[in-house]
This record gives C-alpha cells, sequence and structure tokens, in this order.
C-alpha cells in the first residue's frame, strides 16, 4: 500500500534485513555455519523471505530499468511498479553505489542473474568517470550518468560509496582477482586520495581527522567532518587485514606498508570519533563537528565537557548539536575490537553505551534523539530512528561478544548491519521457492 519510497534507504533497510533473516534462518545452506549462530528452521520460514525479498526487490529494479543511464533514480513507487528521479533530477552518489550487496546475494540465493547483472553497471558505470585521486562528487545524474556538481566529502551522500568499493568486492571471494578486481584498485585510489587530499591534524592536540572540499580540488579546505564519517576507520581496517585479525595478518606476513600505513589511520580516526563523544557534556558525539586547524581561526563553541583535553581542538556549531543515535563510531570500534583485538576499544564502546543509556532512555520504552549534546539535562526530541535498534545497539552487542559470532572474514555487512555471507565460490544455489 505504501507510496514513494527511496531506492537506497528501502533497499539497505527492509531488502537487506530480509536477505539477512533468510541466511541466518537456515535458508542459505552454503556457508550458513559460519555465522556462529544456531540456526532454529522450525521458527522461521527461509522460503517466504525469500518469496517477500524477491517481490520487493522486483518492484525496487525499475529504478535501474526506467532510468536512461546505469545510474538508477532515486525513487520507487512499490504499488505502481513506477520510478522517478528526485525533484531536483540527481542521485546522490552514495545512494546510487550502495545497492550492490543485497542485489548480488539475492541472484546467488534465487538463481536468477538480473539483479547483480542491473546493480552491478552502475559501479562498472563508475569506473568510467573521472576522479579526483579516486575520489568523487556527492551528486550524479540519472540522465546524462556524470557527476553534478564537485563538493567531495565522506559525509552524507559520499560515504558508503568508498565502504560499498570494498566490501563488494569482498562479498564475491572468487572473484577478487577476476572480474571485480577493478574495485579494490578504486577503493584503494580513494584511500589514497582521503590521506592526500583530506586528513589533516587539529592544533594544539594533534587530533587526526577528515574534512571536505566542498568545491573539488581547487577550492578551500573545510575543517568539517559528519558523524557519518566515524564509518571510515571500520572499513580501513578491514581493508587492510580483510576481516583476518592483525596478529594474524602480520604472522603470515599479508600486509603490505600501505595497509600498516591505512590501519594506523584507521585506529587514529576512531580516537578521534570517541573524542567527538567525551568532549560533550553528555558524552555523546554531536552529528557535525569542525576542528581546529593551523592557519583557520574559525573558532567556536566547545562540546562543554571542560575536563576533556580535546575541548580547544572541536567545535562544535549550534545547528550541528543534536544526536540521532547515530552507529557509526560503536561500528568502527567493533570492527576494530575484532581486527587489533586491543580492550581499549570495548572501553570506548562501553563509555558511550552507558551515556545512551543516560541521556536517551525513555522511561516507557525506548530510546530518543536529542537536539543539544552540549547542553544538561539535553532536551530530547521524542524519535527514535530505526538504525538504533538495527545497527547501534547490533554493533554494540556484538563489540562485547565472541569473535566467532559473524566472523569479518566470512560476513560482510552492508552499510545497514545486516551481515551477509561472503560467497565462496560459482556454485549456485538453486531457487527453491
Amino acid at each position: 500500500e505504501k507510496g514513494q519510497v527511496n531506492l537506497f534507504e528501502t533497499t539497505i533497510r527492509v531488502l537487506g534485513g530480509l536477505l539477512s533473516a533468510y541466511h541466518l534462518s537456515g535458508g542459505d545452506q552454503a556457508g550458513g555455519g559460519d555465522s556462529g549462530i544456531a540456526v532454529t528452521p522450525n521458527k522461521t520460514n527461509p522460503d517466504r523471505l525469500l518469496a517477500v525479498s524477491k517481490d520487493l526487490a522486483d518492484r525496487l529494479l525499475l529504478a535501474f530499468t526506467s532510468s536512461p543511464s546505469a545510474i538508477p533514480f532515486s525513487d520507487v513507487v512499490l504499488r505502481d511498479r513506477s520510478a522517478h528521479a528526485s525533484p531536483d533530477g540527481l542521485s546522490s552518489t552514495s545512494e546510487a553505489t550502495t545497492l550492490q550487496l543485497e542485489f548480488s546475494y539475492l541472484s546467488r540465493i534465487s538463481g536468477d542473474p538480473k539483479y547483480d547483472s542491473e546493480t552491478m553497471k552502475v559501479l562498472e558505470h563508475m569506473r568510467t568517470l573521472p576522479t579526483v585521486e579516486g575520489l568523487v562528487p556527492i551528486y550524479i545524474n540519472p540522465y546524462s550518468g556524470q557527476f553534478s556538481g564537485e563538493n567531495i566529502r565522506l559525509g552524507s551522500r559520499g560515504d558508503s560509496y568508498y565502504e560499498y568499493l570494498l566490501k563488494v568486492w569482498m562479498q564475491q571471494e572468487n572473484y577478487r582477482n577476476t572480474s571485480l578486481k577493478y574495485l579494490f584498485e578504486m577503493y584503494t585510489e580513494a584511500m589514497k586520495g582521503v590521506k592526500h587530499l583530506l586528513v589533516r591534524k587539529t592544533t594544539p592536540n594533534g587530533l587526526v581527522f577528515v574534512g571536505e572540499l566542498p568545491n573539488g580540488r581547487n577550492g578551500a579546505f573545510s575543517p568539517k567532518m559528519d558523524h557519518l564519517v566515524c564509518f571510515l576507520p571500520g572499513t580501513l581496517a578491514l581493508g587492510a587485514t580483510k576481516g583476518i585479525t592483525k596478529k594474524k595478518a602480520l604472522e603470515s606476513n599479508l600486509l603490505t606498508n600501505e595497509d600498516i600505513e591505512n590501519l594506523q589511520l584507521a585506529e587514529d580516526l576512531a580516537k578521534t570519533c570517541v573524542e567527538m563523544y567525551f568532549v560533550t557534556s553528555t558524552g555523546l558525539a554531536p552529528e557535525i563537528a569542525y576542528f581546529h586547524i593551523e592557519g583557520n581561526p574559525e573558532g567556536g563553541p566547545d562540546g562543554g565537557n571542560k575536563s576533556s583535553e580535546y575541548i580547544s581542538d572541536i567545535t562544535i556549531k549550534p545547528l550541528d548539536r543534536h544526536n540521532l543515535l547515530r552507529p557509526e563510531t560503536v561500528e568502527s570500534l567493533f570492527v576494530l575490537h575484532r581486527i587489533t583485538e586491543d580492550p581499549k576499544y570495548r572501553e570506548w564502546g562501553w563509555q558511550i553505551f552507558q551515556a545512551f543509556e543516560k541521556y536517551t532512555k525513555v522511561d516507557s520504552g525506548g530510546y530518543t534523539s536529542l537536539d543539544d549534546v552540549t547542553s544538561l539535562p539535553p532536551p530530547r526530541r521524542d524519535k527514535m530512528e530505526t538504525f538504533f535498534l538495527g545497527e547501534t545497539l547490533k554493533y554494540l552487542y556484538l563489540l562485547f561478544g565472541e569473535s566467532n559470532i559473524l566472523p569479518l572474514d566470512k560476513y560482510v555487512f552492508n552499510t545497514e548491519a545486516h551481515p551477509l555471507p561472503v560467497i565462496p565460490s560459482v556454485v549456485q544455489v538453486s531457487n527453491t521457492v
């Protein structure tokens, strides 16, 4: 009955959730034993989950087949089986390129290649477009298939493009060194671009952060970092070791100098992300932070926690002080704990969890977003985003759990934290519906 939905959000949240549930309930026997989770088939109906997934995916596929280019339209009317562009005619780069894990897995379990082939056209097209040292603008035109504007950032509308370059490559183990090799090469080039063009250190205390180029390579650097960028430490760590522990990777001599450099950057950025929490009065991060850098006199209000060592490094503007219960920092803490086995990531995660419990838990049940993390008590919004349950709490749970539950070399988490199995071989599982 629902009218218009966003292609990206519906794919990562609903389709991703259905497919993950299908796998974890024993629907996909190939590799299903790797999850570390006991399967209880009598309580679930995997065939039904697959049928619903296919029905939803068939409707969402209209966004691809209706578009005149390889870039899908941003919106789908499920009931009418139609799709159209957003009012401004543009698609977000991250949205168009963060659909492949789900559709590729559906092709595998259904035996129908159309889902994989339609969505992979997007990434194959992306490799033909000009980049700025691997970095791309945050808008793309589905009519022309070309980028729109020059705004480059790893926050909203840019973020998960870089995440999926790595994860789509990781998902299909069989093709990593053949037909999908270009994805890892694009990821590698982009991370070099991030280090060269976007990574800076704060003054006075040298926090490492990732800024933005709102007007492209030739424009001014902005020392602004969305909380959304805190996905990057986890992605960098995953790209360095491919999901195994750092200890094991070193023992097996699997890490290049660049991998070691990226792992260090991951740890440095994770430190910055947690300081975005600890610098505020509530111990919860704002939606956006600005960082003090040499030659940039831009001051402004601080986070409110005067005992923080980094109070002078981070500015939080009045319009950016809200917290939506986002998962990106705890996501990276989970990945880094699994890979480095350093207990500090659990300690940081526990502090963040306690702050959520103290300031966002609602007596009648649930948790709420906050309007201002710098004031006590923080004003509340009376709204809980679905990603708090789907991602934030899930990643916190996994952070404190055993490492054999959903191992990172056997599973990729989609950008909404739904685990999908790494596909180990070309053998297709026949359609059981």
